[in-house]
């Protein structure tokens, strides 16, 4: 088939990523000696550079890796967690009944860079400088900015005028957007990093110096202008109001990244490895169980029958997410319950010729309560967000759209059969005020949690808000063989599943499966402020063609045509049987690149 770009092929390594800077100085790892986790962190922080609108230093990052030293596939948890003083309490006594999407209440602790300082500690090769100078390089010298950093820029400017002036004096200098390809200099954020590269080189040792730059973000410099700036501040958010925020240097001292074990589930000869339900990773694994049970071997991957059947399969496995996942060292998620080939022969049965309009639940012994409470919950949430948007007003409208940011994502792979897929998000510069000490403003993930006691993810301090990040891993029969991941909240997993569905059974190379046509469904709340939902909603790219869309509505789902090349941002590196590395990306918005040799 014809492909809008060619399959890399290589032998040494490969980096895929979101932006062609950053996998540009991957690769340049790998070249230097270094291997696929060098990679992956040089691209991380790069990435935050060049992508500000996506991701930031202030953001979160959850990475699934296999090491070929240690023979594991794991998962490294760099979500942070709510501040001490982030109870319900405290939350409903500013007047809030949903946390907002951005501004200093949002915000939980920092985790990407503990998460990646800890991937370059115990499985890189190379320093502290070696990874982080690149970034520091581009942040002081500049990189061409993208006219989606610029759109968005533009299209925010009239809220960063009026309530965020950290924010526009850095990316709209002389109140005008920074313009498509001119020079985006940050140089508050090349002092963060090069103080971070000095502190960690005043002791030797590379494990001593990356422990150093640890301590110089989360018990040091970084950690006390951050308290500074949020007992100074209190900004305006998109509840309408002015908001102080309650992360103070004691939760980021006190905050660690971990690693844990993957969730997995075997599909025919892959087995598929994703976070835990801190994470909505498992309802990807959801997804399959049912799938297997269904004739999806024998659809055209393209045709309606495949969308249709697909779309309904998210809808089961979305709903079980939005009932049951939570941080699971807070509350017990019935995990086994939900994969077990029981509980899916009876949720298979749900699935008709026809598109549901319902938001379904599976039935799970113990849990009759809590979802009876989340229908509740869901209820009356759902009449509020309808009333709020249209009361909005424009300015804050404006933000709303605009400001849940997105997400990256990076794979790499080297010749010594290392495999990693990280998914950093979070920290974009929609999400709060530009720290001006700094260079970098906070996240918005604790707008993932409900004010609401008794929920699976209910707001409490030190637990992680369910997200959306959701990075993957395969091994095909018993190897590490793929990473892959995309942008795009919840959406994420449904691109993902169209994509690995597309390879497993229409054989198919990476960069084929990225380029077929894409789709996704609104029929479940959005995880995101303030939790719309849209029942029976498909969008699709317009390339299925006329056929397909007509067929689609005729089983009842409300189609959005979408243009085509606008939908999904895939990117994939894989190693074959011979050794053979992989990369694709993904040609939508036209940044995402995979190289290698």
């Amino acid at each position: 088939m014809f492909t809008t770009r060619p399959e890399i092929l290589g032998s040494i390594g490969v980096v895929t990523s979101t932006h062609w800077v950053a996998s540009s100085v991957g690769m340049a790892m790998i070249e230097r000696g270094g291997n696929a986790f060098d990679a992956a962190v040089a691209t991380g922080f790069v990435l935050q550079v060049v992508q500000p609108n996506l991701c930031g230093p202030g953001g979160d990052v959850p990475i699934i890796f296999h090491s070929a030293r240690t023979g594991k596939t794991e998962v490294l948890c760099g979500q942070g967690t709510a501040p001490k003083r982030a109870t319900i309490e405290h939350y409903r006594s500013e007047g809030l009944t949903l946390i907002p999407g951005n501004g200093l209440l949002a915000t939980v602790i920092p985790s990407s860079f503990d998460a990646w300082m800890l991937l370059l500690r115990d499985h890189g090769t190379l320093t502290v400088r070696d990874v982080l100078q690149p970034a520091a390089h581009y942040a002081e010298h500049g990189h061409p900015v993208s006219n989606h950093v610029s759109g968005t820029v533009a299209r925010l400017l009239p809220f960063f005028e009026k309530n965020w002036p950290t924010t526009l004096s850095l990316y709209a200098p002389n109140a005008t957007a920074i313009e498509t390809g001119s020079l985006l200099r940050n140089p508050a954020l090349a002092n963060t990093w090069n103080r971070i590269i000095r502190e960690a080189e005043s002791v030797s040792g590379r494990e001593a110096q990356i422990e150093k730059a640890r301590d110089a973000f989360y018990r040091g410099f970084v950690a006390e202008a951050i308290e500074r700036f949020i007992n100074e501040s209190a900004v305006m958010d998109d509840s309408g109001h002015v908001h102080k925020g309650v992360l103070g240097a004691d939760d980021m001292a006190d905050w660690r990244a971990t690693y844990e074990n993957t969730e997995s589930y075997d599909y025919h000869d892959h087995t598929v490895h994703k976070t835990a339900a801190w994470g909505q990773g498992p309802s990807f694994l959801q997804m399959l169980a049912l799938l297997k049970r269904t004739d999806i071997a024998a659809l055209d991957p393209v045709g309606s029958d495949f969308v249709h059947l697909v779309a309904e399969a998210i809808k089961l496995g979305f709903a079980d997410r939005e009932y049951f996942y939570g941080d699971p060292e807070f509350n017990a998620v019935p995990m086994r319950h939900l994969l077990s080939d029981a509980y899916n022969d009876q949720r298979a049965t749900l699935i008709t010729d026809q598109a549901s309009m319902e938001f379904r639940p599976g039935l799970v012994p113990g849990y009759e309560k809590q979802v009876e409470r989340v229908s509740s919950v869901l209820a009356h949430y759902s009449k509020i967000a309808a009333a709020d948007a249209a009361i909005m007003e424009p300015t804050l409208a404006a933000m709303r759209a605009e400001g849940r940011g997105d997400t990256v994502h990076l794979d790499c792979a080297d010749a010594q059969g290392n495999l990693v897929a990280a998914m950093p998000s979070g920290g974009w510069f929609q999400s709060s005020p530009v720290i001006p000490e700094l260079g970098f403003p906070l996240n918005s993930r604790a707008q993932m949690f409900w004010l609401e006691p008794g929920l699976a993810n209910s707001l409490a301090p030190g637990r992680r808000p369910r997200t959306t990040l959701t990075p993957t891993l395969v091994h095909r029969r018993g190897k590490p063989y793929l990473a892959f991941g995309s942008p795009g909240g919840d959406q994420q997993e449904q691109w993902q599943l169209q994509f690995f569905l597309r390879l497993v059974h229409g054989k198919m190379g990476l960069q084929e499966a990225i380029d077929l046509p894409m789709f996704y469904t609104a029929h479940a709340p959005s995880s995101f402020f303030p939790r719309e939902q849209r029942p029976g909603h498909l969008a699709v790219e317009e390339s299925f063609g006329a056929e397909a869309i007509s067929a689609l509505r005729r089983r009842g789902h409300f189609v959005d045509v979408a243009p085509p090349w606008t939908i999904s941002s895939i990117v994939a590196a894989a190693r074959d049987e011979n050794g053979i590395l992989h990369g694709a990306a993904t040609p939508r918005l036209m940044q995402a690149y995979a190289v290698g040799r």
